[in-house]
C-alpha cells in the first residue's frame, strides 16, 4: 500500500507572521488619543489605495474573455457567495454553546469574503488543473465581492456590520467602490506602470494590510474586547472552521462532477470555490465593522493558514494522482518511440 505523499514542510505564510506580528505590536503598543486619530486616517487612505489599484490592475479584457467559461464562473461564484453563507448562517446554531457572538459575526464575515486569485493559481497549477479557469474565476469573484460582500454583511450581520445606514453605505462607496472605479478608468495609463513594478507594489498593498490591522487591532485594545475571547473559544472556532474548510473542498470536488466538469475545470472548482480572500476581507472589515474589526477579522486570519496548509497537501495529492486518465495518457506519449506516436495519431 502506497503511503500517501506530504510535502516536507506544511507552508507557514511568511505574511501571516507579519500580521500576527502587527497584531502582537497594537497588543503592547497601541494607538490611542491623537495617534489613534493619524492611525485610523491612515488606515482609510489605505484601504481606498487599496481598491485603487484592484481596479487598475483588474484587465476588463480578460475578464470579458474569460466569460466564454460561464458555467465555471457560475459554480465558483454560488460556492463563494450561496453556499458559503449558507453554512455560515448554519453555524448561528453554535452561538453561545460554541462561539460567542463577536467570533460568530467573524465568521459568517468570513463566509462573505471573495475568493482568493494568486493562491488559487498557484494550487491549480501545481495540481495540473485548468489554470486559465482558475485565474477569471478568482477575478470574477474579487470583482463581484466588492460589491456582493458589504451588501451581504449589511443584510446578514445587521447593526454589527453597520446595517444600512446612510453613513456605511457611504463608506462603501467612498472607501470602496469609487476607487476601484477610478483605477479601472485609469488603467489605460497605468497598467504597463503597474505591470513593470509588480513586486515593488505587492509591498504595497501588504504594507496597506498591515497598517488597517494595526489600526483595527488598536481600536480593540482600546475597547477591550479582547477580554471577550478565551482559548477554549479559540479551540472551538478552529473545529468549526476545519468543519467548514472540508465540506466546501467535498461539495466543490463532487458537485463539479455531478455537474458534468472534467478534472482539470473541477482542481479549479475545486481550489478557487473554496477558499477565501484575507487581501480583500482585511479592508472590507475595517469600512464595515469599525471599532468591532479586530474581533471580526480573526476568523478569517485563521482560515487563510488553514486553507493555505490543507489546499498545499491536496494540490500536491492531485499532482499525483496515478488514476487521472490525462496524466496517464501524457506518460504513454513520452515513453513511446516518435514511430508509435505517428502511428497513433494516424489512427
Amino acid at each position: 500500500m502506497r503511503r500517501p505523499h506530504l510535502p516536507a514542510r506544511l507552508p507557514l505564510d511568511p505574511y501571516i507572521l507579519a500580521l500576527l506580528g502587527t497584531v502582537g505590536l497594537a497588543a503592547l503598543l497601541p494607538a490611542r488619543g491623537p495617534a489613534a486619530t493619524v492611525a485610523d486616517g491612515a488606515s482609510t487612505a489605505a484601504v481606498a489605495l487599496l481598491f485603487f489599484l484592484y481596479g487598475a490592475r483588474l484587465s476588463t479584457r480578460e475578464a470579458l474573455e474569460g466569460l466564454r467559461h460561464w458555467r465555471l464562473h457560475l459554480t465558483v461564484l454560488a460556492c463563494t457567495f450561496l453556499l458559503f453563507p449558507l453554512l455560515g448562517l448554519a453555524a448561528r446554531s453554535l452561538v453561545p454553546g460554541v462561539l460567542t457572538q463577536p467570533l460568530y459575526s467573524g465568521l459568517l464575515f468570513l463566509c462573505l469574503v471573495p475568493s482568493t486569485v494568486q493562491s488559487s493559481i498557484a494550487f491549480t497549477s501545481l495540481a495540473r488543473g485548468n489554470v486559465p479557469a482558475a485565474i477569471c474565476a478568482g477575478s470574477f469573484s474579487s470583482l463581484a465581492g466588492i460589491l456582493l460582500t458589504p451588501l451581504l454583511a449589511a443584510g446578514l450581520l445587521g447593526s454589527d456590520a453597520g446595517g444600512f445606514s446612510p453613513d456605511s453605505l457611504l463608506k462603501i462607496v467612498l472607501q470602496l467602490l469609487l476607487p476601484f472605479l477610478l483605477g479601472q478608468l485609469l488603467r489605460r495609463w497605468l497598467g504597463g506602470f503597474l505591470v513593470r513594478h509588480r513586486p515593488v507594489l505587492g509591498y504595497v498593498d501588504r504594507g496597506s494590510i498591515l497598517l488597517v490591522v494595526y489600526a483595527a487591532f488598536s481600536a480593540g485594545m482600546t475597547a477591550g474586547i479582547w477580554h471577550q475571547v478565551s482559548l477554549p473559544r479559540l479551540g472551538g472556532l478552529l473545529v468549526v472552521e476545519a468543519v467548514l474548510l472540508a465540506v466546501m473542498l467535498l461539495v466543490s470536488w463532487y458537485g463539479a462532477k455531478r455537474l458534468g466538469f472534467g478534472r482539470a475545470d473541477r482542481i479549479a472548482i475545486q481550489f478557487a470555490g473554496s477558499k477565501k480572500s484575507l487581501a480583500a476581507g482585511l479592508p472590507m472589515a475595517s469600512v464595515l465593522f469599525g471599532a468591532q474589526a479586530s474581533l471580526a477579522v480573526l476568523p478569517l486570519m485563521l482560515f487563510h493558514q488553514m486553507q493555505l496548509m490543507v489546499c498545499a497537501v491536496l494540490a500536491r495529492r492531485r499532482a499525483q494522482d496515478p488514476a487521472d486518465p490525462e496524466r496517464a495518457a501524457d506518460r504513454v506519449a513520452e515513453v513511446s518511440p516518435p514511430s508509435q506516436q505517428a502511428t497513433g495519431q494516424a489512427r
